[in-house]
């Protein structure tokens, strides 16, 4: 197989890191640009793997970080066959409360960045009919109190990936939900985040974390690599679990 060129958003840690190893170890040894505000994990990672890894840091709600991650992989490798936008904020407040600047800054981060990156990729992703997959959330059907503006923009990336694939037929677009994952989001949700929340839903998340509920970041992470390399067309605009049945080929 022709090695694959990936961009990795949110690459750091988590979720990211976890899809960023997969794609990198033999036999698949693809090529990616990993991106996140964290310097220090990502240079670790091309450390690793010197010839395969390229970094950006920056804030993804700045276009400049986008089209360089773009360029990037461009300029390196020659291609772009698959994004992997796995980024995102949460701040956990009531509609009364939370400010509009704050919801405009969480769409920043979690959609219009997304939006971009998608208009800066298409044209390459057409010509290697390459992948889009996106990270999603539960939160989309689940409605928790105080987290209205991290939902709500997690729910227009699932119509984003709706839309995309009725206009781009030569991508393959897909939104994943990841599950509960142990991942620092949790950590914050469960530190800062809890006294916010309503008390069944802190609760919730703090069981899972002492009772071992919460999954490791590989489960939905090589799934979701498997997919940035080879998604089948006919789950394009298609909002899935990490491990619903018409993903069970890309299963451990």
């Amino acid at each position: 197989m022709t090695p694959k060129v990936i961009v990795i958003t949110g690459a750091s840690r988590g979720i990211g890191l976890a899809v960023a190893r997969f794609l990198l170890r033999a036999p698949q040894s693809h090529n990616v640009v990993v991106v996140a505000r964290s310097r220090e994990p990502l240079e670790s990672l091309k450390s690793q793997y010197p010839t395969q890894v390229q970094v950006v840091c920056g804030d993804l709600s700045d276009s400049a970080t986008v089209k360089e991650a773009v360029e990037l992989a461009l300029e390196t490798w020659g291609r772009l066959d698959s994004l992997v936008l796995n980024h995102g904020i949460l701040e956990a407040k009531r509609v009364e409360d939370h400010e509009i600047e704050a919801w405009r800054r969480t769409f920043d981060v979690n959609y219009f960045s997304v939006v971009e990156f998608v208009k800066e990729a298409l044209c390459h992703l057409r010509r290697w009919r390459g992948n889009i997959i996106i990270t999603s959330s539960g939160a989309v059907t689940t409605g928790y109190a105080t987290w209205g503006a991290y939902g709500a923009s997690k729910a227009a990336i699932n119509h984003l990936v709706l839309t995309l694939s009725n206009e781009e037929k030569l991508v393959t677009s897909i939104s994943i939900r990841p599950g509960v994952v142990d991942t620092e989001m949790q950590r914050e949700i469960r530190e800062f985040h809890s006294t916010a929340m309503d008390q069944k839903d802190a609760e919730r998340f703090r069981t899972l974390k002492e009772q071992g509920g919460l999954l490791k970041p590989e489960q939905p992470g090589h799934v979701i690599a498997k997919l940035a390399v080879g998604a089948p067309q006919e789950l394009s605009g298609k909002f899935l679990s990490w491990n619903d049945p018409a993903l069970a080929a890309f299963q451990d």
